[in-house]
């Protein structure tokens, strides 16, 4: 099939490569010139465990290739993938300014039926916004062409993306005409030989899907993040709790870690744009709003910890940061615990020696003024060289089973601050430790 994806972000980029490894002859537009030329040399931009290959594998083989002239990517497709950035407006709203403008494109250069697929993010109605678009220019070309727009979000998590296209558990396809639904079985039924992942259903009913499973999963993060606190408080370990209520089938084992807050592309914008639209709709979502605002205060417990250990005299401490990226398996740093963590130490008047398995240049770029306060490290274990204390922001797997008489050793005093609960506290006291976990049965501010 002959398929063409607006947008060579993590969205795009991924759902260009994935639909190329199947056979597939797909075009991958965006109007970064840069970008594109580093893409034809195989120059994967973003940081995603076996991207790489598949891109370079499909440029080979001639199943994926990069183009910058939206007239060409146009004409190429018959399925037009929209998999472009939705970032958050000032006042909390999908900014749908990019995906508007890819919509104008495909009216400029439409000449006969196409099926345009929103893959990125967008508030519901979006669909209808995208089609009003691409007929008023086909009305300005005084053209009547036929075109049918489907809602197919994507439920891809960072450092899994590949995974989870290939190996779905749902592919969820909003359309409003048989034709298309009968387009997109074609599209999708290399992915459904051993069981049927596609769910079918009206095109708004597709696009609030998207943003109802990100909300429900960031509510289960704080609601575990709210239960810490009062573990704390009530001398009980959010550990054992979690393990005690991951075992009913009806609440299950994922998403209830509690922890220093989430951070990411997906779910802070996401319950805010949900939370917008319920704005606009005159509804009060308090549970929805009250999901952002637990998460906005669990990213400040590390710095609150920090603080009251330190009795408020921060300045002139050092501390090491293991973890900058959002989370494992990306170098994504967008609304990561660490920056907020980090510039409140800053503040306080605190230098940081930090350490990420590969966030390390997402974190120079952003941070190219902190050279006297931010000392980007080759390894953890150097981190600890003068450093007051120990903070852990990103639960790498490499951080789960240190060295810790080597840590003791090198850490001017003995301390642990845990923003993911890695380690047994128990076991880090008898060793000489002073620990400091979320919702481990200890209140310290």
């Amino acid at each position: 099939m002959k398929i063409t994806v607006f947008g060579a972000g993590y969205v795009g980029l991924v759902t260009a490569a994935c639909l190329a490894e199947l056979g597939n002859n797909v075009c991958c537009m965006d109007v970064n010139q840069e970008r594109i030329a580093g893409l034809k040399r195989g120059i994967c931009p973003i940081h995603e465990p076996g991207l790489p290959e598949i891109i370079e594998k499909n440029i080979k083989s001639g199943h994926l290739i990069f183009e910058t002239d939206p007239e060409k990517g146009v004409a190429h497709g018959r399925y037009l993938f929209i998999a472009v950035g939705t970032p958050q407006d000032e006042d909390g709203s999908a900014d749908l300014r990019y995906v508007l403008e890819v919509a104008r494109t495909i009216g400029q250069y439409l000449t006969d039926y196409r099926i345009v697929i929103n893959k990125s993010t967008v508030p519901v109605g979006t669909a209808d916004r995208v089609k009003e678009v691409i007929n008023q220019v086909l009305a300005e070309r005084q053209l009547q062409v036929d075109v049918d727009v489907v809602s197919n979000p994507e439920f891809l998590r960072e450092g899994a993306a590949v995974k989870d296209f290939m190996n779905s558990d749902r592919i969820i396809v909003g359309v409003n005409s048989p034709r298309a639904a009968e387009a997109m079985k074609s599209l999708y039924a290399p992915f459904n030989r051993n069981q049927d992942r596609l769910i079918l259903m009206d095109v708004r009913s597709a696009e609030l899907t998207k943003y109802a499973a990100n909300a429900f999963l960031a509510t289960k993060i704080s609601f575990m993040n709210e239960m810490s606190h009062l573990a704390e408080r009530l001398g009980a370990d959010i550990e054992q709790i979690r393990m005690g209520i991951g075992s009913d089938p009806r609440i299950g084992p994922y998403f209830i870690y509690a922890g220093c807050g989430y951070g990411g592309s997906c779910f802070p914008k996401d319950v805010s744009a949900l939370e917008k639209m319920a704005e606009l709709l005159n509804y009060d979502a308090v549970l929805i709003k009250s999901v952002s605002q637990v998460n906005q205060r669990q990213k400040h417990i590390l710095f609150h910890k920090i603080q009251k250990h330190f009795q408020g005299k921060l300045a002139g401490k050092t501390l090491a940061v293991w973890g900058l990226a959002f989370k494992p398996n990306t170098d994504d740093m967008r609304e990561a615990p660490s920056r907020y963590l980090m510039e409140a130490l800053w503040e306080a008047g605190a230098k940081v020696r930090a350490y990420d398995p590969v966030a390390m240049p997402e974190a120079a770029r952003l941070y190219s003024q902190q050279a006297d306060s931010l000392s980007l490290c080759a390894t953890a274990m150097e981190t600890l060289e003068g450093a007051d204390a120990l903070i852990v922001v990103t639960e790498w797997n490499v951080f789960y089973s240190p060295d810790f008489e080597s840590i003791k050793s090198m850490l001017t005093q003995p301390v642990i601050f845990d923003g993911r609960n890695l380690y047994d506290p128990t076991y880090l006291k008898a060793q000489g430790f002073q620990y400091y976990g979320i919702g481990r049965g200890e209140v310290c501010y």
